[in-house]
Formats: C-alpha cells, structure tokens, sequence
C-alpha cells in the first residue's frame, strides 16, 4: 500500500502540524506534499520537518503568496491541481482552512471533463482509483462565517472582496468534498460541520496529545521527570491571532492582577502587547520541555478561542495536571469537564464561562479561584489520557487499512 500525506502549507506550528507529524510517524516513508514551506515562519520548528521527504507546488517559489496566502485564496484549486498523485494507492489529506480535499477527487478522465486537473490513478489501472482519506480539523472558516486569524471582516472592502470570492471557493469546497472517499473529523463538532456543510458523514478520531508518563506522589503526581511546581501564574498557549482572543485573557488579566503567561507569536503580538499590564509577560516561541516545565508549574490555563474544532492545548495543560478555564464553545466541550457538570465518575477539570466577554472570564476566573481545591491534577491526567498520541496512531492506522480493504475489493 502506497501512501501519500498531504498538509495544506507548512508556516506555522500547531494542532495541525502535530497531526501530520502523528501521520508520519506512522507511515514514515510517505512523501508530503503541501502548497508551500515557509521556514522563516516556522523558526525552530523547520528541524521537526527536516528529514521528511517533502514536494511543495509552484507556489513554493512565490514569495508574495507565501505572505498573503489568505486573500489569494482563489488560488487553491490551482494549486492542487498541479500535483500528480497517480502513483499512490492512499492519499490521506490533513485539511483546514486551504481546501487540499481538492488533491484527489476521483479518476484522471472524470476530474478533466470537470477542469480539475490533478492526476490520481485512473480507474481500471492496477487497482481502483486512489483512496481518498481526509482527517479534516475543520471545514474552512472563512467561507462559513466562523472567526478567523484576523478581524478583517469589519472593513467593508474586505467583506465585499470576501463575498465574491467565498461564493466561488464554497462550491469547490463542496465538490471537492463529495469526492472524498471517506472523512476522519478530529472531534463531534467538526463531525456536525461535516454533515452541515458537506451533507457528508464522518468518524471520530481525536487528535494525537503527547501524555507524559505518570508518576504517581502521594495525591498529586509528576509526569516524565517534570515536577508539579508551585502553580502561582495563569497561562495561554497558542497563535497570537483574533480568533484565540487572548485580548479576553490580558484585560481580565490586568483587572484582576493576576500573573499571566502568553507562549505564542502571531499577527497580533504588537496589539496584544499593547493592551498588557506589568503582570503579562509574553515568553514567545518556546521548545517542548519548555512547554512542559510551564504547563506544570500554571495554576491554570486560559484558553478563550472561538468557535474551537477541538483545542489541543486544553488537553496537554491537563495531561501536566493543570485545569483549564476555557469559553464553552466548540470541542472543548468534549474535552474539559466544567465543575457544574462534574461526575462521581471524573472529577472537574475545569471551568467554563458562556460568551467571549471580559466580565464572563472575570467571573470564572473568580469562581474558580474559590474552588481551586476541588480541582485535582490526577482528575485531569486522566482526562486527558483519553486523548493519547498511542490512542490515535492505533484509531488511524487500522481506520486506513480496514478502509483500504474495502476500497480493493
């Protein structure tokens, strides 16, 4: 069984990229082919990608597009078109936002007559068509009225630019779709997206989380070497974009005077940094056993992203023992369990507040504050257990080839 991974570009390190990484752990000798590599953006983390046999389109070359990606968009289809995936018996697409269902949709014969010319194996070569799996962390934002990575949509030459290009690209998207073979969602809410926007089912499989190796002490525990330290700041962790609204974090922040540290870089650092207070401090890029030692040592994360598919940085706070206060929408409705609906079963892992207001998250902040004792470290480890790296490795792979199986037959 031949196997290809496909990633929509490579800039940025987050939940997707470690997805792909779980992906080729698995099949390590899997070519990816992804629109474009751009290694200044990725700093330390271009080492992570370093010995992967990587195949980048035309736009690799292309400097302009590498910046302004998001409102060259229309590009996409283009883009994929360009590869030749013929060879490959399975390709597993890794897709968000930039649409890279487009790489295989059905033989070479019928994706001609519809102008889509990518090359995948056509039918009655060796074996049927290509496979087509997708793992889809989410149907694209910006062409369903879902937060994005800027909030650019106020401006009403972007809005009237975005209306006429969404209208187009949603169309693809949804052709592109019905050619996929099967759909993985990467939780319940992406799975509801799915069968909304696509009309498509999907199955659940959880992203991969690295859980460290639990060591238990007395009633709290230690993980893979990295003590539980004494837990006096709150913390967030991920891209300094709108849509995590890490702004909701600073200001309750700096209300409350509480010590908060921001990992992440991103578009909006400069105004981020603006609006902090003498207690925010913002640590930047950090490696993993950086990550580590923080996410021990945090009274609490704050995670406040909206409309979240699944959030994975929720879950790696709590597999280092820490709670989480997160906005209750999206997957972390799947992941952290809200001390108001907390079981004899599982203990609260967290708590949650309703809307993405700064009195909402001032609120919780204060309730959890005055539980802080009900929240246990080990509750969490569990929890987060659930959502292992081992966990999803296995899911994946006997998902491909159960799904291979029937594709031969």
């Amino acid at each position: 069984m031949k196997i290809a991974l496909i990633h929509d570009y490579l800039r940025e390190y987050g939940g997707a990229e470690r997805v792909i990484e779980a992906l080729h752990d698995i099949w390590p000798e899997a070519p990816l082919f992804t629109a474009f590599v751009d290694g200044k953006s990725l700093g330390r983390h271009t080492q992570r990608f370093k010995h992967w046999d990587i195949r980048t389109s035309w736009a690799q070359g292309n400097p302009f597009i590498k910046k302004f990606i998001s409102p060259l968009r229309f590009l996409a289809p283009n883009i994929w078109e360009s590869f030749d995936l013929s060879p490959y018996d399975v390709v597993i697409s890794s897709s968000g936002w930039f649409m890279c269902r487009g790489v295989n949709a059905g033989s070479r014969i019928s994706q001609i007559s519809q102008g889509l010319a990518l090359k995948t194996r056509p039918q009655g070569e060796a074996l049927k068509r290509s496979l087509h799996i997708c793992y889809i962390h989410h149907p694209p934002r910006n062409l369903y009225g879902y937060a994005t990575g800027s909030d650019l949509q106020k401006y009403w030459p972007v809005r009237a630019y975005a209306a006429v290009i969404n209208f187009f690209l949603r169309h693809y998207d949804f052709e592109t779709a019905q050619r996929v073979d099967y759909f993985i969602a990467n939780s319940k809410e992406t799975a509801r997206r799915v069968a909304k926007f696509y009309r498509r089912d999907s199955t659940v499989i959880y992203p991969p989380i690295e859980i460290p190796e639990e060591i238990s002490k007395g009633d709290a525990l230690r993980t893979q070497g990295v003590p539980l330290l004494k837990r006096e700041y709150f913390l967030s962790v991920g891209r300094l974009t709108y849509a995590k609204r890490i702004d909701l974090a600073i200001i309750a922040s700096n209300k409350l005077k509480l010590p908060l540290k921001i990992v992440g870089v991103g578009k909006e650092e400069a105004y981020l940094r603006s609006i902090a207070g003498p207690t925010i401090e913002f640590l930047g890029s950090v490696s993993d056993s950086e990550l580590a030692q923080l996410y021990a040592g945090a009274k609490a994360l704050i995670f406040c992203a909206l409309d979240e598919d699944f959030g994975m940085v929720p879950v790696e706070a709590m597999a280092y023992g820490t709670p989480v206060i997160a906005l209750a929408q999206g997957g972390v409705l799947e992941t952290v369990v809200d001390a108001r609906s907390a079981s004899s079963g599982q203990g609260p892992t967290g708590v949650f507040f309703d809307k993405p207001e700064v009195r909402e998250l001032v609120a919780a902040i204060k309730r959890f504050n005055n539980d802080y004792k009900i929240y246990k470290d080990y509750h969490c480890y569990n929890q987060a257990k659930k959502f292992s790296k081992e966990r999803f490795k296995k899911q994946v792979a006997a998902f491909v080839d159960e799904s291979f199986k029937k594709h031969v037959q």
